[in-house]
């Protein structure tokens, strides 16, 4: 910037008083400083355009170099875990969800020579013969789960108190 001390800002202000006269000096001053306050403000906004359009060039190079690895990357992975295309090409998203879906809806899978006794939980070896009876119910409280947060406690409660009778507007407590 400009490299004034304060002997050059002497000699000026000295100058401005001759030439400007005592009368007009604070409005000439006032005027210089509002200048010199919009070139401030003009500079740092320059200043700061440049350092965004400096930050967003760095930032598409960036971003270039990452996707450059990440696609280098993905191409090595497939080519490590796939090198014919066979997977890939064999693979069909929408019967690996139908698939799921019913392994998940349908219990656990079917084991081969497994019958249908066996799919409602139990065995083969621990299907019992058609002889015995079959096996008593549980109550529903054995069975059901209880959530897991403890039930509240019952709070005791204050007795009612006697029903207050309405006011009317002429009647005043007391």
């Amino acid at each position: 910037m400009l490299d004034i001390g304060w002997q050059e800002l002497f000699f000026i202000a000295v100058i401005a008083l001759i030439v400007v006269g005592p009368k007009d000096l604070p409005k000439v001053m006032r005027t210089v400083s509002q200048f010199v306050r919009k070139a401030r403000g003009l500079a740092r906004e320059f200043q700061g355009g440049v350092a965004d359009m400096v930050r967003e060039a760095e930032l598409d190079e960036i971003k270039r170099k990452v996707d450059g690895s990440s696609r280098s990357i993905e191409k090595t992975i497939k080519d490590t875990v796939d090198p014919t295309g066979s997977l890939t090409a064999d693979f069909d998203p929408a019967e690996f969800n139908r698939q799921l879906k019913e392994r998940v809806e349908g219990g656990p899978p079917k084991r081969p020579g497994e019958t249908g006794a066996a799919s409602d939980g139990g065995t083969p070896a621990e299907t019992p013969p058609a002889t015995k009876s079959p096996p008593k119910p549980q109550p529903k409280a054995a069975t059901k789960q209880k959530s897991k947060s403890p039930a509240k406690p019952k709070v005791a409660t204050k007795p009612k108190s006697k029903p207050k009778t309405p006011r009317t507007a002429g009647q005043t407590s007391g």
